[in-house]
């Protein structure tokens, strides 16, 4: 496949859907030899089964590796660290990615455990697992799916899970769009196959999802972002971090530019979801670098209390986020509100705890 090319597939079989895929994409021709040192990158941001909308289905996976082992390809391995808050362990569990591991004989690599160190990355130094700069070929396993902070995360934004999680945080510090595109000027992603099965078009979490039961296949990250945006009904401007990319010269950011091309017939779904719900609830939160696990769990509970017709008796503006660490006031979510007169600590605190905190709040 060329580089301006995004392939699609449609179906339900994904572990065969995947394979046919990458020998339309003829995979085998990107990589440079049989030795090389090949890493699969799945999106196991929580301990969620796949249908929940968040994590890359194991299927998707094991179609990557057979593909590869039948051509020859044994030098393999996976890695991935889910968000702050969450262990990979029990995400690799949960998702049934352990038992991929033992099945096929590849490694899982635990990213929150490895070593790191700095990198420069295209004027910005920036903290990344050792591993992942280590390998010869990187395919991405990214899920589209919608995210509470910057609207989409599919390629780009996958890259995060292969820094530590002290980085992570830095990276909310300084606002996401920046240190994303940056990084994946330091880290280079050779192939993307995109879990678009059924990701949540509103939380990175899951708990929302849309089914579409597509598979798709890109060369140029910053082109396959880009042509997400407009399959999900944005504009590359509202999600700063693409155009950022293109800018560091990562990939293209005008999906017209993309050719899309689907390999059977795409199959007839109902109107998809134009309305978001992290936009609508977005009014009760007073957000300063906060982290994705945090604001994640916030906006469901927020959600809750919103179906309950509980949200509009909260008068005040609840705060979160790292750049309240120090500061008073009303109504604070996380360890960072420490100060705050009603808080719930925790990093990052539960949906379930900030509902039930929330919830008394309003009755007291």
């Amino acid at each position: 496949m060329n580089q301006n090319e995004i392939l699609a597939i449609y179906g339900t079989e994904y572990k065969e859907m995947t394979k046919c895929l990458l020998q339309k994409a003829d995979l085998c021709s990107h990589i440079p030899h049989k030795d090389c040192k090949i890493g699969i990158k799945p999106n196991l941001v929580s301990p969620t089964d796949a249908s929940f909308g968040a994590t890359t289905h194991p299927e998707v996976v094991a179609g990557i590796i057979e593909y590869l082992q039948e051509n020859g390809f044994y030098n393999l391995l996976m890695l991935e660290g889910s968000w702050v808050g969450d262990r990979t362990e029990e995400a690799i569990a949960v998702c049934g990615f352990d038992r991929l591991s033992e099945f096929y004989q590849v490694p899982f690599v635990d990213m929150q455990k490895e070593k790191s160190a700095l990198y420069d990355c295209a004027g910005m130094e920036l903290r990344i697992g050792r591993i992942a700069k280590d390998l010869d070929f990187l395919i991405n396993v990214p899920v589209m799916k919608g995210h509470c902070q910057t609207k989409i995360t599919c390629a780009l934004k996958n890259m995060k899970g292969l820094i530590p999680n002290g980085e992570k945080r830095h990276f909310h510090a300084m606002g996401l769009h920046e240190p994303i595109a940056h990084l994946n000027a330091g880290i280079c992603q050779n192939f993307i196959v995109v879990d678009n099965i059924c990701g949540d078009w509103d939380f990175e979490d899951g708990g929302n999802p849309v089914v579409m039961n597509r598979v798709m296949a890109a060369a140029d990250p910053v082109l396959c972002d880009a042509y997400v945006c407009h399959l999900m009904g944005y504009d590359v401007s509202e999600v700063p971090y693409v155009e950022i990319a293109g800018k560091l010269g990562v990939g293209c950011a005008d999906w017209k530019k993309a050719v899309f091309r689907e390999l059977n017939e795409a199959q007839t779904y109902d109107i998809l979801p134009r309305t978001r719900k992290v936009v609508e609830l977005k009014d009760a939160v007073e957000e300063v670098e906060s982290c994705s696990a945090c604001y994640g769990y916030l906006i469901p509970a927020l959600q809750r209390l919103k179906e309950e017709g509980l949200l509009e008796k909260i008068e005040t503006k609840i705060c979160i986020g790292q750049g309240y660490r120090g500061k008073t006031g009303e109504l604070g979510i996380g360890h960072c509100t420490g100060k705050f007169v009603h808080h719930l600590d925790g990093c990052p605190p539960t949906e379930v705890q900030i509902y039930e905190f929330l919830r008394q709040y309003i009755e007291k």
